[in-house]
């Protein structure tokens, strides 16, 4: 079956497409309903059914005879650490985590929150979390104490998993003294800890409290897995809000199962036993889905990365990796790419290692400039696969689906909606837009099984942030248009549609020209408020290793490039180069902070940045042409 008939097919009767698919899933009772669609806009899906997550992500495969096989390879090069653990192990240890929990009070239901370092427990802890139908609620670790204590606040959790600490390539990250200050910070005080002593930083536990994760595990007896409903929540994954104050998006267990298992196959063209890598962390939505819980649905094995895609030790980490655990299939985000293409440019490092297994790249978490794809795939050799989702949605939303039919690339695009997605581009009326017009990205409603029901405790708000702007459909904030073909190309953010004069122009676009230049290893354009015309688009670019070029000379060439390609519509007059772009730790630029800073605006710093010095440079090199300041 092609790629369009199957996708026909999710469209005329979902009902029956996915009650196909959820044969992947082990079910304890069956649904009465595939789609509940009884309360709009609040659609669920299998309702009537029960299922445990963690028994279809391990138990089933030990069952099966497959209990040798790796689960989780551990591979940590900040502390020279390798660790194989198999489905049998991981059966084991889940179960007595799971039982841990319960030593502390845990029940079906209650919160878990867990601030973790990529290491092996992080994944054993949610996993134990889902065998006794407790909701996990991962913070990604190192996270600052105040966010931390608006998600103790929010979540209520009875109990906080968490490691002593964070191994960074130069530093150790505090995380016990930030747990710490962050429960005195909170309201609700969670009734205990279970912390993870690293040999690098143990932590001071606190008597009465805190409770070591060896004690525990030694102490604890093993936990059955308990019958959860479909629609009860398996997880809340926090995500920035507009307000400050963060959005708990709910994943359930049985729609959440189903599209993970599902797109394994599908979407990402894995088999059981395959070495499969999500080089993201447990923190982030790609860590849940596709580190922890499709790879292990699906009876893959999954790769624990502590490291980074350079400079541990070099820009030859992944292909080290790739080779040496026989990884089929890497997903990872373009920021790694492009770190790799700007310190290696042109892949020496790659010539020392044998990718023969190695079959695909998927790339998502923000737009792939088509420069970074072309240096793909002419290195690797293999399909380089643009994809495109959301926290949200906990799953591709636009693919090259792999394992149905592989459709020609076009630079740029995420290629096609995945099977389920009925995905949309309307004018501020509601009204579709011409193929190439540029308009805001919806996807009618219902949402396909594994995309969020609702926020946490917030239905409210869930239905403002995300329902409301067009009754009937969900507001992805994206804005783009479709071609001819129906390839999708996701341009920025809503807010980043820059009106230039009246003129709407899309930033994503100008990175797109300035990426294309031989000299740049990566970029963001942002629109600075302009008396005149409204918003002006300003360049900022960072340059490759070694690129030693006169700046104003290389900032005409880059102004020439954008007026040839968009044209002089755009009014691109201006480029700055700086040493580096400020960055979430997941590797989003943030492109709306360095506006509010362009624009001399107040900003607050955010929760996700990497490295907060940046903004410093970023204000410098931003008042020397001009801009950064306070009106």
């Amino acid at each position: 079956m092609g790629y369009q008939s199957v996708y026909d097919r999710s469209m005329s009767d979902p009902a029956a497409f996915w009650a196909d698919a959820a044969e992947l899933i082990d079910w304890d009772k069956p649904w009465d309903q595939v789609l509940d669609d009884s309360n709009p806009p609040f659609y669920r899906w299998f309702s009537g059914a029960t299922l445990n997550t963690c028994h279809n992500a391990v138990d089933r495969h030990v069952a099966a005879g497959r209990g040798d096989q790796a689960a989780i390879i551990y591979d940590s090069p900040v502390t020279d650490t390798k660790q194989t653990i198999t489905y049998a192990e991981l059966q084991d240890q889940v179960a007595r985590f799971g039982g841990a929990l319960k030593a502390q009070g845990v029940e079906k239901g209650d919160r878990v929150i867990i601030y973790m370092p990529m290491v092996p427990e992080a994944a054993i802890a949610m996993l134990g979390c889902a065998r006794i139908g407790a909701i996990h609620s991962v913070v990604f670790g190192g996270f600052s104490s105040r966010e931390l204590a608006t998600r103790i606040d929010d979540a209520k959790p009875k109990v906080i998993v968490a490691g002593s600490c964070g191994i960074e390539p130069n530093r150790v990250v505090h995380y016990k003294p930030l747990l710490d200050d962050a429960i005195e910070q909170a309201q609700s005080k969670p009734a205990h800890c279970i912390v993870l002593q690293r040999p690098q930083e143990p932590g001071t536990l606190i008597e009465g409290r805190d409770v070591g994760w060896a004690e525990a595990m030694a102490a604890a007896e093993p936990a059955e897995c308990v019958s959860v409903e479909a629609t009860d929540p398996l997880y809340i994954l926090y995500t920035s809000g507009t307000t400050g104050q963060p959005k708990g998006v709910v994943r359930d267990n049985g729609g959440h199962a189903v599209a993970m298992a599902w797109s394994m196959g599908n979407v990402y063209d894995v088999k059981p036993g395959e070495v499969f890598w999500a080089a993201s962390d447990v923190g982030w939505v790609v860590g849940h889905s596709y580190i922890v819980y499709a790879p292990l649905l699906m009876g893959c094995t999954t790769i624990v990365y502590e490291g980074k895609p350079v400079g541990t030790p070099d820009a030859g980490a992944f292909w080290r990796v790739i080779q040496e655990h026989q990884v089929s299939v890497l997903f990872t985000a373009p920021t790694a790419f492009r770190a790799i293409k700007r310190d290696d440019p042109n892949a020496e490092h790659l010539k020392h290692y044998d990718l023969g297994g190695f079959r695909a790249l998927f790339l998502a978490g923000e737009r792939c400039d088509p420069d970074t794809l072309a240096w793909a795939e002419q290195k690797l050799g293999v399909p380089v696969i643009d994809h495109w989702w959301q926290t949200e949605t906990g799953w591709a939303i636009a693919a090259n689906c792999l394992g149905i039919e592989q459709l020609p690339v076009k630079p740029g695009s995420p290629t096609r909606s995945v099977p389920g997605y009925d995905v949309q581009v309307l004018d501020d009326e509601g009204e579709p837009v011409k193929p190439g017009d540029i308009g805001r990205i919806m996807i009618k409603l219902p949402l396909p099984p594994g995309c969020l029901p609702t926020l946490w405790g917030n239905d409210a708000r869930f239905v403002q942030s995300y329902l409301a702007t067009q009754p009937g459909y969900y507001l992805t904030g994206d804005a783009g248009y479709m071609d001819d073909d129906g390839y999708l190309f996701v341009m920025s953010r809503i807010d980043d549609i820059i009106n230039v004069a009246g003129h709407r122009l899309s930033t994503g676009g100008m990175e797109a020209v300035l990426a294309s230049h031989p000299d740049v290893a990566e970029c963001a354009v942002i629109g600075a408020a302009d008396q005149l015309k409204g918003e002006l688009p300003l360049g900022l670019v960072v340059l490759k290793s070694g690129v030693d070029r006169d700046k104003a000379e290389l900032a005409k060439e880059l102004v020439g490039l954008v007026r040839e390609q968009i044209g002089p519509v755009a009014a691109f007059k201006t480029v700055v180069v700086v040493d580096r772009l400020p960055k979430t730790r997941s590797g989003k630029i943030l492109r709306g902070t360095m506006k509010a800073i362009a624009d001399g605006k107040e900003y607050r710093l955010p929760a996700t940045i990497d490295d907060p010095a940046i903004l410093e440079e970023i204000t410098a090199a931003l008042s020397a042409i001009g801009y950064a300041k306070h009106g």
